[in-house]
């Protein structure tokens, strides 16, 4: 849920430098005064949620030192991870599901209450640690209800115009055995609205990471790719530092 009426909470503790975690699609919370118009069921899966995520994030926290800014907001109520004039910013329809509720949504009043004091926040978050690599953590499913592809991926690595780190992570993560995607499920270059705007704008190292939502549902499994994630990004981040 939104606590003090912010759409975003901070764990773990902070420090200059470092690594960090941005987790946007963290959490399925919708406000009581917001009617979205769809099964509850439907706030359990991937259209509201980035399942597992939030335990991984969390588990980095406390455990690894890499503390995150932590989305308090389902995906559904205001995609956090889309720009602001994007058609889905407040989707109506995602992966075949109709969101009744936000068909003729205040879009602006959306905007304001969540994704501008949301990104505001990161950026003085992120001004103030100046981290030496940030991690996006996302998930995806294994399959889209409107698809019949499969997305046989354990992790992939989303990049735009940057993939150094990227392509350090691609080749860490294959070492452990896992079938590694380069800007999978999707492509960085069509959606990395987060990392364009608080990494490559300004000239931070990130990992946009993509983990399959079915190897991270319990808390035994978050907090091995936690372990696995903090070692690979901390590797990525001694690499990048031994190129410059």
């Amino acid at each position: 849920m939104i606590l003090d009426d912010k759409p975003y909470r901070h764990v773990g503790e902070t420090r200059r430098g470092g690594l960090v975690c941005v987790a946007d699609h963290a959490s399925n919370y919708v406000p009581d005064d917001i009617e979205l118009g769809i099964p509850a069921e439907l706030l359990t899966q991937h259209v509201a949620v980035d399942i597992g995520v939030e335990g991984i994030a969390e588990r980095m926290a406390r455990r690894f030192r890499v503390p995150a800014h932590i989305a308090c907001v389902s995906r559904l109520v205001c995609d956090l991870h889309r720009e602001e004039d994007h058609p889905g910013v407040v989707p109506t329809e995602s992966d075949g599901h109709l969101i009744p509720g936000n068909i003729g949504a205040d879009i602006e009043a959306r905007l304001e209450r969540f994704h501008r004091p949301y990104h505001q926040a990161m950026e003085k978050w992120l001004d103030a640690i100046e981290p030496d690599l940030i991690i996006s953590l996302h998930s995806f499913t294994p399959k889209l209800a409107t698809s019949t592809e499969e997305r046989p991926w354990d992790v992939a690595l989303l990049y735009n115009t940057d993939d150094r780190a990227a392509r350090h992570a691609i080749r860490l993560f294959g070492e452990q055995g896992l079938t590694v995607g380069d800007n999978e499920p999707y492509s960085g270059k069509d959606l990395n609205a987060t990392m364009n705007r608080h990494a490559e704008a300004k000239g931070r190292n990130y990992l946009a990471l993509e983990v399959r939502q079915d190897l991270i549902t319990t808390k035994a499994d978050q907090a091995r790719w936690a372990s696995m994630i903090a070692d690979v990004a901390g590797r990525v981040d001694l690499a990048l530092k031994a190129e410059a």
